[in-house]
């Protein structure tokens, strides 16, 4: 495998890892619902995201995998338990890991085959910004579960431990 795809796989791998245990830490179902003054998103919203994008982009379009978005229930469904989006969290690290496993390094210099907008950018762009938007997201459910339950304890989630395979 190319180092970058590699190295793409194991942030992509590490960030999930990382929200499904951010979820875990939650103290309840509806907590991770829940949000605050100012805060658009709960919790369980910015997974179910970061989910439903990584399994469109690689797994639906660099994977072939047949899977359909529906981004509209990403953001309004604020019905599944902790355990059920742990699940989802998991089963969309399986689709990264199994569909980065067996790209060709051709992806990386070619134009991205369906962008969200009408953009040219190389897969190796592309996917590094796919690793930051999920890192991103990790962070926001992080501060907003110590702002709900006054935990200040991290998850980890982009401890540098996390880039050894």
């Amino acid at each position: 495998m190319n180092p970058l795809l590699e190295d793409i796989q194991l942030l992509l791998t590490r960030e999930l890892s990382a929200l499904a245990k951010e979820i875990e830490m939650f103290p309840d179902d509806g907590s991770i619902w829940r949000t605050l003054p100012g805060v658009a998103n709960p919790a369980g919203v910015l997974a179910r995201h970061v989910c439903g994008n990584l399994k469109h982009f690689v797994g639906g379009v660099l994977g072939n995998t047949g899977y359909v978005r529906d981004r509209e229930n990403e953001f309004n469904a604020h019905s599944a338990t902790r355990q059920e989006v742990i699940a989802e969290i998991r089963a969309t690290s399986e689709v990264v890991s199994s569909v980065m496993a067996r790209l060709d390094e051709g992806v990386l210099t070619e134009d991205f085959p369906l962008p969200p907008i009408k953009i040219t950018v190389s897969g190796r762009r592309f996917l590094l910004h796919l690793c930051t938007h999920a890192a991103f997201h990790l962070g926001q459910a992080g501060y907003l579960r110590r702002m709900l339950t006054d935990d200040p304890q991290s998850s980890g989630g982009l401890s540098v431990r996390g880039l050894v395979d």
